[in-house]
């Protein structure tokens, strides 16, 4: 979100927190791929039956070879990703992002549109400031703060009311 302010554009799954800053900023001033949030469990369920393309295992591949350097620091990742264990869905949502990517590319050569992609997200992205969230903190602990003060008058009263029940029953 902190890219946002800075008028990054924003290359990202369509779920999780990227929902709120495409309220924000609107699906055409990101590059949105993958699965939808509502399509997430299903493929999950899917999990080693779920067909991924044949470009994703080849890099993947590359990397378990040490082809970009680390061998053995990725070889547990590639063990997940190529086994039953994609939990992020690397492997489904592989073309996406490469369409994705593309899509990028293809903005980012048009330096209008780019331009104003990255002011819009700049502008878009207020929602998403610690200045925001401090100030809802704040309101929060003050309706804490009098709803614990009203609280207290109410035992007050009680305890007023309860003390004027038994002097008037003494009478």
């Amino acid at each position: 979100m902190k890219f946002l302010m800075n008028g990054c554009l924003l290359l990202a799954t369509a779920d999780g927190s990227t929902i709120e800053m495409v309220e924000e900023i609107g699906q055409d001033n990101m590059f949105l791929f993958g699965a939808k949030a509502h399509e997430v469990v299903a493929l999950r369920k899917k999990g080693p039956t779920l067909k991924v393309p044949l470009q994703f295992s080849r890099v993947v591949r590359m990397i378990r070879d040490g082809h970009f350097g680390f061998e053995d620091y990725f070889k547990s990742l590639c063990d997940k990703i190529e086994g039953t264990s994609d939990y992020f869905l690397l492997g489904a949502d592989f073309m996406s992002y490469l369409e994705a990517q593309a899509a990028a590319d293809k903005a980012f050569v048009d330096e209008e549109r780019w331009t104003k992609m990255s002011i819009l997200s700049a502008a878009g992205s207020g929602r998403f400031s610690s200045d925001r969230t401090i100030q809802e903190i704040q309101n929060l602990n003050a309706k804490t703060l009098s709803l614990k003060e009203y609280g207290k008058s109410l035992e007050d009263m009680a305890n007023k009311s309860t003390y004027l029940q038994s002097a008037l029953f003494d009478l």
